[in-house]
């Protein structure tokens, strides 16, 4: 047998080195993209990474916050393998260290430094993630700059692709590579730098794997009939600064959830609950229940901030999709834009209140809180993309 071995010190308590190992949403946060794992001896371990590889065995033996031994099957492997996690405080710190013995037979020639790389990268991103709260995998990972929506049969007809599958757009931000390469509203992504691009969001993440910022892609799109192929360099990607205070967070989201509601609210200026209730084409939501979607957001928001906090993040098959049932009980149980607008600020203040509540605790956990800071500090550019929207189904509904 030989030994791949790795070692990072870690300026963060010994829990949550600990934690890191056994706990499913810490997992994610720097080693893997989905876990699931129950952290008793003979407890189920599964990971799972964007592309094709997976890694699933069980937990051998835990000490609390000394020790984790765990099997490793991956799906590239010959056999099963075993690794051992020692946690040991040191420096005001935490040292953590893996030690993965593969067997010395020809099938395994070239695993072990593999082995040792790949845990040496991924005790980097754990040191990161535990002390600033910062995943180098999204921090090193290049930018787009669009907003994928849903893309239906009835969608695709409207639009006039001759295609079923692919990924369509809301919409493109400002500045980014998309606008940059000419992509807009209503193109259907097909490919990306030589892979295909379907309904599944994952396909976007894999065709830029090992790319970053500066890099340059060729992208397959259809606008309507016509099928083109355009070279998009992707954008650096800026990392917020999330300040560490909970009231200091909700109060720097509360600005800029202030711009975008305004923009949401300027958008029925004029208009009657009549017009803004009215389907500008069929199967199309009305700009109420475009406002109904922001509403879900916020209360999202709020079912993953407990996840987080809970240390249990609900997880799902993908991204899902908008429920028009869910939308259009939500502008039922609110039938004016008046109501609805009340509602979508309630939402948004029950999100920031919950912020400025958080404890201590959760503080600590640095890159849950991360995680969710960076998301609360985007919210103008979910708000916006969905104002166009409202503007778009306004129009027609009033005969303008």
């Amino acid at each position: 047998m030989s030994t791949s071995s790795a070692e990072i010190l870690v300026h963060a308590p010994l829990k949550f080195a600990y934690c890191a190992f056994t706990n499913a949403t810490s997992l994610r946060e720097w080693l893997c993209d989905v876990a699931t794992v129950e952290p008793h001896p003979r407890g189920r371990m599964y990971l799972w990474w964007i592309g094709d590889f997976y890694s699933s065995g069980h937990y051998l033996e835990l000490d609390e916050n000394v020790r984790v031994k765990f099997r490793w099957f991956s799906n590239i492997d010959p056999a099963p393998t075993e690794v051992t996690v020692t946690f040991t405080e040191k420096d005001g710190g935490t040292l953590v260290q893996m030690d993965h013995p593969v067997p010395d037979e020809p099938a395994w020639v070239g695993k072990q430094e593999i082995f040792r790389e790949n845990w040496a990268d991924s005790l980097e991103n754990l040191k990161s993630v535990l002390e600033t709260g910062i995943d180098l995998r999204i921090a090193n990972r290049p930018m787009l700059g669009i907003f994928p929506g849903d893309f239906t049969e009835e969608q695709a007809l409207a639009i006039g692709v001759p295609v079923r599958d692919g990924m369509r757009l809301d919409g493109v931000l400002e500045g980014m590579g998309a606008e940059k390469a000419g992509l807009q509203k209503d193109d259907v992504l097909v490919g990306m730098g030589g892979k295909p691009i379907t309904k599944d969001f994952n396909s976007l993440p894999a065709a830029i794997a090992g790319k970053k910022g500066g890099d340059k892609v060729e992208v397959i799109f259809y606008r309507g009939a016509e099928k083109k192929t355009v070279t998009m360099e992707l954008s650096k990607r800026p990392m917020p600064e999330v300040p560490f205070d909970p009231a200091e967070l909700a109060k720097k989201a509360r600005e800029l959830y202030s711009a975008g509601l305004a923009e949401v609210e300027k958008c029925f200026d004029g208009y009657t609950d009549a017009q803004a209730m009215a389907h500008p084409v069929e199967k199309e939501w009305s700009a109420l229940e475009v406002v109904a979607h922001l509403i879900h957001g916020e209360r999202f928001n709020q079912l993953f901030l407990t996840g987080l906090v809970d240390g249990y993040e609900p997880v799902t098959d993908g991204f899902g999709s908008n429920v028009d049932a869910q939308a259009r009980a939500t502008v039922q149980a609110n039938p004016s834009i008046a109501l609805m607008l009340s509602e979508l600020r309630r939402a948004v203040e029950e999100t920031l209140a919950y912020v400025s509540f958080l404890p201590d605790e959760f503080l600590a956990n640095k890159g849950s809180y991360y995680r969710f800071g960076t998301g609360l500090l985007q919210p103008n550019v979910h708000l916006s993309a969905h104002a166009q929207q409202i503007r778009d189904a306004l129009s027609p509904a009033a005969g303008k």
